[in-house]
């Protein structure tokens, strides 16, 4: 009996157009990171779940613990788990390669994580991120965090991505306002506001009345998350509330200044100051980041972050960060599923060599390898059939150009475009493929 095989929700798998255009995606991300210094670094894909417990700040998140299945009960590993992000095991990293490192420390990173919540559209089980993170010993300058979201912006200005908007805040601002209206539990309400995007206000409003606040603070907290501003506006807007204290001053003064690198060096708009971003983990201490994408918004964010004093400390020395990730999986499931995101072909190959008949196969090969020694990516045709039935096999597969080769010293080598038709003499030593056909390039619908 055949057995019947079930997909597992959660863990997507790419066909090959869709895995050029993840790539084309990650290129263009290491790419900027690499462009603004960052080196790249890989963590184990393991923790202990206590710290990731302890450091994730999210109660509904689900860790996936790890055992091995043979060796009985003393091979059990349930004390390790899956990491979750990605921010977590570089605090971790750093504490334990301090003495090895340059500070202030630039890394990226691109790996997979894992999370045990319900699968959903945009929402996996196991996805991919690219971060970047900047920490230093004892304290960070806060110039550092008004760079991440002008590289956030440089990286979505290279995507097909349309409309983005790269939303921050300061969570100093909302902590401050907050306990300047005699509110105490900062935890719950920024966890409370946080969900903003998905309840709407009324649904804000009343989790945050129950939680405890009155009709009037409830009010008071909407109308601060209300406040956006693609400048430096936001300051008198949050003045003209009439509520004080010493750390939402503090916070204040740094997002203008955020707001001011990001102005002169992004394009009109793309990055605003949106006082309704609080970001979920606790760990997040200054400025915190979003993007989403302009009419995608019930996608929530597909980049974010932000800034954390306390995540890395072995008790004596304290590494303040700041930094950003990206979700590549959600990112790129968004583009394949409402944008029809694609690739020109289903193969890195932009060549197809022809073969004549089975002995002439050796100089087909041979024709290949001239082509591939000059960087231009090709194959063999599987078979010697008739010509109409490769260039068939090239046009399904969406390879630009057939390569016939010759028979003989007379009969030299002609490469076909099979889309205008055009053949020409060529010779794999000197032609030369097009740029714009040299790699599967990116469209949408």
């Amino acid at each position: 009996m055949a057995t019947k095989i079930t997909p597992i929700s959660g863990f997507p798998e790419l066909l090959p157009r869709e895995r050029f255009a993840e790539q084309h995606v990650l290129d263009v991300v290491r790419r900027t990171f690499e462009l603004h210094g960052y080196a790249g670094i890989e963590t184990r894909a393991v923790e202990p779940v206590e710290r990731l417990v302890g450091k994730g700040g999210d109660a509904d998140k689900e860790i996936y613990a790890v055992s091995r299945l043979a060796g009985g009960e003393d091979a059990r590993d349930a004390s390790l788990g899956l990491h979750f992000d990605l921010t977590v095991p570089f605090a971790r990293y750093v504490l334990e390669n301090a003495g090895k490192l340059d500070f202030p420390f630039r890394r990226y990173q691109i790996q997979k994580s894992w999370r045990g919540e319900r699968p959903q559209e945009g929402r996996f089980r196991e996805f991919t991120q690219a971060d970047i993170d900047v920490v230093d010993i004892g304290s960070l300058p806060a110039h550092f965090e008004a760079e991440m979201p002008i590289v956030l912006a440089e990286i979505f200005e290279q995507l097909p991505v349309g409309d983005f908007r790269v939303r921050c805040n300061n969570r100093k601002i909302p902590q401050g306002f907050y306990l300047g209206i005699g509110l105490t539990d900062i935890v719950t309400t920024l966890r409370i506001v946080d969900k903003l995007d998905k309840v709407g206000a009324a649904g804000v409003r009343a989790m945050l009345v129950e939680a405890g606040a009155t009709a009037q603070q409830a009010e008071q907290c909407l109308a601060l998350a209300e406040i956006s501003t693609a400048d430096g506006g936001f300051v008198d807007q949050v003045r003209a509330l009439g509520v004080d204290h010493p750390l939402l001053q503090e916070g204040l003064q740094t997002l203008a200044e955020v707001m001011s690198a990001a102005s002169a060096a992004t394009r009109p708009g793309r990055v605003v100051a949106d006082l309704s971003v609080a970001r979920g983990l606790d760990y997040y201490t200054g400025t915190v980041y979003e993007t989403q994408l302009v009419g995608f918004e019930s996608w929530g964010s597909v980049a974010g972050g932000g800034r954390y004093d306390a995540l890395a400390s072995d008790g004596a020395t304290t590494y303040p960060g700041v930094g950003i990730s990206v979700g590549i999986t959600r990112l790129v499931q968004l583009l394949i599923a409402r944008r029809g995101l694609t690739t020109t072909r289903s193969t890195p190959s932009a060549v197809l060599v022809a073969v004549t008949d089975d002995a002439g196969r050796p100089r087909s090969a041979a024709v290949a390898t001239a082509l591939r020694a000059r960087g231009i990516p090709c194959e063999v045709a599987p078979k010697a059939d008739r010509f109409g039935k490769q260039i068939r096999y090239a046009d399904r597969r969406g390879i630009p150009y057939v390569w016939f080769p010759g028979t003989g010293d007379d009969d030299g080598d002609q490469v076909k475009d099979i889309r205008s038709g055009a053949q020409v003499p060529a010779q794999a030593q000197t032609w030369t493929c097009p740029d714009e056909d040299l790699r599967p390039a990116l469209r949408t619908d």
